[in-house]
């Protein structure tokens, strides 16, 4: 199934949750209809992003991606010499796809980007996309049904992998990661799936990019069984990265922001709407915004944490992003 197709379909299962908690049920949202020359231009920028090489990153270490045979059905993103690695110097974020889809490479730039800071971030699925890519077989004729091809526990086997993978000798990640740098995340459905995660006590930090959780009552997709009651459990700060008000995951979002009172949340949000940055060199600012986040929330950067943190905090002052925070500690 074409990224589009999946996006859309997972947009109509995201949208439409009203912020206030006495507001009448919502209803199911239609999803808007693209112009022929909208359609046009968004099959040309996936067409271009197909053949879009592989990038390395900006960070201090140039990344790459690979399909571990010690990890079946998932894709690594990771520095490419781990012996310029130092002890402990890794962290590790679990990765939850678009659509919840097996494509591990569906958000490759992007997750690229944050590898090269000094992270292992593992994606469920194959190499489905992009290069090196094995397509996945045609969907079956008639009309599209959204099956979820993957879980939470698929995002969690990543995770543990890498975790054993530090304990191992003779493995490339021996005591090269530090175990407690560990953060969940994910694109849209796969935002849900890393909030299913964020019990976890070994989870330091959650990051929600183009999603949020649906209504109680809208909850449809076979999977994912959650509620926004599970807000209330966050024990870890949570960033949201949102695509503006044509965002079909930005009132979700902004719904989850509203009902978070015990944790440091932020929500930022700009015009990419549902598909976010993914398609821009480098993940642009979402995956910029993403890394500052784990550089602060992980590693305690300074610099980083006053991209988020006071008046004049740097995405503050970026026009291209509008900022909304609570409990944040004072700068």
């Amino acid at each position: 199934m074409k990224r589009t197709i999946c996006l859309a379909i997972l947009a109509l299962a995201l949208s439409g949750a009203a912020v206030a908690q006495n507001a009448p049920p919502p209803q199911m949202p239609v999803f808007p209809q693209q112009t022929p020359e909208e359609k046009a231009k968004s099959d040309a920028d996936q067409a271009a992003y197909a053949k879009m090489p592989d990038t390395e990153g900006t960070g201090a270490f140039a990344a790459m991606k690979e399909e571990d045979p010690g990890l079946p059905n998932h894709v690594v993103y990771r520095p490419k010499d781990l012996s310029k690695v130092g002890k402990g110097r890794l962290g590790i974020v679990g990765w939850g796809n678009g659509a919840c889809s097996n494509d591990g490479a569906g958000s490759r730039l992007y997750l690229a980007e944050v590898a090269s800071y000094g992270y292992v971030v593992v994606a469920p699925g194959g190499i489905h996309s992009g290069p090196g890519s094995i397509p996945l077989p045609p969907p079956p004729p008639g009309p599209p049904k959204f099956v979820l091809a993957t879980t939470s526990g698929d995002v969690k086997a990543g995770i543990e992998w890498v975790l054993a993978e530090n304990a191992r000798p003779g493995s490339a990640y021996y005591g090269k990661i530090d175990p407690a740098k560990l953060a969940v995340a994910g694109f849209s459905c796969g935002g849900a799936q890393a909030l299913d995660l964020a019990s976890d006590p070994r989870v330091k930090t959650v990051i929600m990019q183009n999603s949020g959780l649906f209504p109680d009552n809208m909850n449809f997709l076979p999977g994912l069984k959650m509620s926004k009651a599970m807000l209330k459990t966050l024990h870890t700060p949570i960033l949201y990265i949102l695509g503006g008000p044509k965002d079909v995951a930005y009132n979700n979002g902004m719904d989850d922001f509203a009902r978070i009172d015990q944790v440091p949340v932020v929500a930022v949000s700009n015009d990419s709407n549902h598909g976010g940055d993914f398609l821009r060199p480098n993940g642009g600012p979402s995956a910029h915004a993403a890394v500052m986040w784990l550089e602060w929330q992980l590693r305690g950067d300074k610099k980083a944490a006053a991209y988020f943190v006071g008046k004049d905090c740097g995405i503050c002052t970026d026009k291209q992003w509008t900022v909304q925070r609570k409990n944040l500690p004072a700068q």
